[in-house]
């Protein structure tokens, strides 16, 4: 710190509360509208200025020794709770912008100490372009690729390794803002860049690697409803040949039919032909395959997986009650009806019992569609956060129906109940587009 009268101070503290809300705003999705959001953040802000700068006026020597570690708890309290991220997404970020706070500090001090003497001016000016590269940068390079990846951020990152990074860059700034060693001396200059240029390796390193392994989830559950549909479409095609077969048989069986009735009107025995166009209509509704529903794309994946469970002699039960036209693109229904029903198959073939079931039960309730699937499993089956993981790791299908799902504010659970495996799903849709 290179002292200076009270409005010095107030520069100095303007540039970094700027600094660090604003860097943390441009990262963040908002609990509340952005005009109300912003409202809070320039009252919070003019609140804590006023602050730190009245503490400096009235006590220079606590303020000098502390107040660059208590802008840290201070400033993370009120932005965690002005955030709709999760917890430690929240303090991933405040080590950034702390991180970028102390960047900007021992830029403008160790600057002005060094090459002009320790001007007062030198270290604000050096202060404000460090501010106007920082949040320049941020908002036209980093800000859009950090967005479009903090869903994978979210997917991997947990409060353990948030709360690890956080710890590191904290003492890091302890080590870097310990009162004892703030003279200026070579070796301290030299101390404090090398810790703070550690701490921003580290930060990117890990920002990458998130990024990274969310990427690659995401590219294997893309694969996996790939792999879905492209099973789907071989089951479609084989229904389709056996359409085809039966269109043939009834041609043919039309001949003779035709062949019986002209025989019929030649003879005039016109009882015994009205008795047989009875029959023969009773046979043709008995043969008439009933929809299980009237959504194309539902009634589809259903009749192709139900085919397949009832060639390994399991027992399908379906109960579908939804509209014909509903605002779910056909690719969720197949990421999540095909997966759910190709994970009850293989429940009910692992479980190698004699009597097997899969139950099925889909409604839409005013806005909202639930989805349950039960089906017999006696397996041991492991779960890792809630969710199934199958022998080989991960569990089939699950994380593309969970992404599927999130597409409607949706909500999965996955359970183990009196020896059935039981999948529940519930679907947000628009109000206005079920109507």
């Amino acid at each position: 710190m290179l002292g200076g009268t009270f409005w010095v101070a107030f520069l100095r503290n303007t540039i970094s509360v700027v600094l660090m809300l604003s860097f943390f705003l441009m990262l963040d999705r908002p609990r509340f509208s952005m005009k109300k959001t912003v409202w809070c953040y320039v009252i919070f802000g003019v609140s804590m200025i006023a602050g730190y700068s009245c503490w400096y006026l009235f006590e220079i020597v606590s303020f000098v020794k502390f107040a660059a570690l208590s802008v840290l708890p201070v400033i993370g309290v009120f932005c965690s709770l002005m955030s709709s991220e999760v917890f430690y997404l929240s303090l991933y970020k405040m080590a950034l912008s702390f991180y970028l706070f102390s960047v900007c500090t021992f830029c403008g001090v160790d600057v002005a100490r060094w090459w002009f003497g320790g001007n007062l001016w030198i270290d604000i000016f050096v202060r404000f372009i460090c501010l106007v590269v920082i949040l320049v940068f941020t908002w036209f390079k980093f800000r859009k690729q950090f967005l479009n990846g903090v869903d994978f951020l979210i997917q991997e990152m947990d409060l353990f390794s948030a709360v690890t990074l956080f710890v590191s860059v904290a003492l890091g700034a302890i080590m870097a803002y310990w009162p004892n060693l703030q003279g200026f001396s070579i070796f301290n200059m030299v101390r404090a860049f090398l810790i703070l240029f550690m701490a921003g390796v580290l930060q990117y390193a890990i920002l990458h690697l998130y990024i990274h392994l969310g990427q690659e989830h995401y590219y294997q559950a893309e694969k996996e409803l790939l792999e879905v549909n492209e099973r789907l479409l071989h089951q479609q095609m084989e229904l389709m040949r056996e359409s085809e077969a039966e269109a043939a048989r009834i041609r043919h069986d039309v001949r003779h039919h035709t062949l019986l009735i002209e025989e019929y009107v030649h003879k005039g025995e016109y009882d015994e032909l009205l008795a047989y166009l009875a029959q023969y209509g009773e046979d043709v509704q008995k043969r008439k395959v009933k929809d299980i529903s009237k959504n194309r794309a539902v009634n589809s994946i259903l009749s192709a997986y139900a085919k397949k469970a009832r060639s390994h002699n399991i027992q399908v039960d379906l109960d579908v009650r939804v509209a014909e036209n509903l605002p779910i693109r056909d690719i969720d229904w197949v990421a999540i009806l095909a997966n759910v029903f190709e994970n009850a198959i293989h429940g009910c073939i692992a479980s190698g019992l004699l009597h097997q079931v899969i139950d099925i039960y889909i409604a839409q309730k005013r806005n909202k569609v639930i989805i349950q699937c039960r089906n017999t499993s006696t397996e041991e089956i492991i779960f890792r956060k809630g969710l199934p993981q199958s022998e080989k790791g991960g569990g089939i299908g699950v994380h593309s129906i969970i992404k599927a799902a999130s597409n409607y504010e949706g909500e999965t659970d996955f359970t183990v109940e009196h020896g059935q495996f039981v999948t529940r799903i519930l679907l947000n849709l628009p109000i206005l587009a079920c109507k």
